[in-house]
């Protein structure tokens, strides 16, 4: 299947990693949708800026926790692009920093929803078209909170760890289908999400003690994506690739 081919879901994609992510894969050549949940003016940006430079994007407004909106957003994905998705990027998510014993049920509830279940209603509606065509690429976007735990976000990297888990599970039942599953555990990034945690004492702490000396790039994470969904990665499923600079060696 050539690149120009194959077809990239991107969720969150209008800022941040997701949007970097975006720039990348079109830049290699990839068609790709990629979805916003409030910011259209954003994505409708990106969206116009890519397609001005020769690529071929599409915005596509859904609500990752809901299955209903995202069975919709794939029929209006594979209309626009007269074909089917055949690599998912779980990017979409949300955070909270907030002391463990303030954590309200409702908070644990909207964090697992977004950042694990909507994971799993994409795959779930997304893998039938892979197995079809026998071949597919899963990458999810998950953090170090989700290896080592978290302080301040602990319902946050709770649902990142199952989200490393769920990518295993992927991978045992899938991967002789052609499909590899892996996930991309992101450290300290120059992000919009990592502002509040760089911003206090606990995440200055951690910044200095990064053995390469500073937080991470989105072009760097954008490239390690990009090499999971070419065919440079065929032989690497059930991995945890981490971005980190050296915060954590698991």
């Amino acid at each position: 299947m050539m690149m120009k081919n194959k077809i990239c879901l991107v969720t969150g994609g209008s800022r941040g990693i997701g949007n970097g992510i975006v720039k990348q894969l079109s830049a290699k050549g990839y068609k790709v949708a990629f979805t916003f949940n409030e910011k259209e003016k954003l994505a409708q940006d990106l969206e116009s800026q890519l397609n001005k430079n020769g690529g071929n994007v599409k915005s596509f407004q859904m609500s990752i926790e809901n299955r209903e909106s995202v069975v919709l957003t794939l029929e209006k994905i594979k209309k626009y692009f007269q074909s089917t998705v055949s690599i998912l990027i779980n990017n979409a998510a949300i955070s909270q920093e907030k002391p463990f014993n303030t954590i309200t049920d409702r908070d644990w509830e909207l964090m697992l929803k977004v950042n694990l279940q909507g994971p799993f209603i994409c795959l779930q509606e997304a893998l039938p078209d892979m197995i079809k065509n026998q071949w597919g690429r899963i990458i999810n976007i998950t953090s170090i909170g989700g290896q080592w735990g978290g302080y301040n976000q602990v319902h946050y990297a709770a649902s990142k760890a199952s989200l490393i888990n769920l990518t295993q599970s992927i991978a045992k039942i899938y991967s002789k289908e052609g499909i590899t599953s892996n996930a991309v555990a992101i450290g300290l990034a120059n992000t919009d999400m990592s502002g509040a945690e760089l911003d206090s004492v606990e995440g200055k702490k951690k910044v200095e003690n990064i053995p390469i000396g500073r937080i991470g790039t989105i072009e760097e994470i954008a490239n390690v994506v990009e090499f999971l969904c070419s065919d440079g990665s065929t032989y690497i499923t059930g991995q945890t690739i981490n971005v980190n600079g050296g915060m954590y060696f698991g």
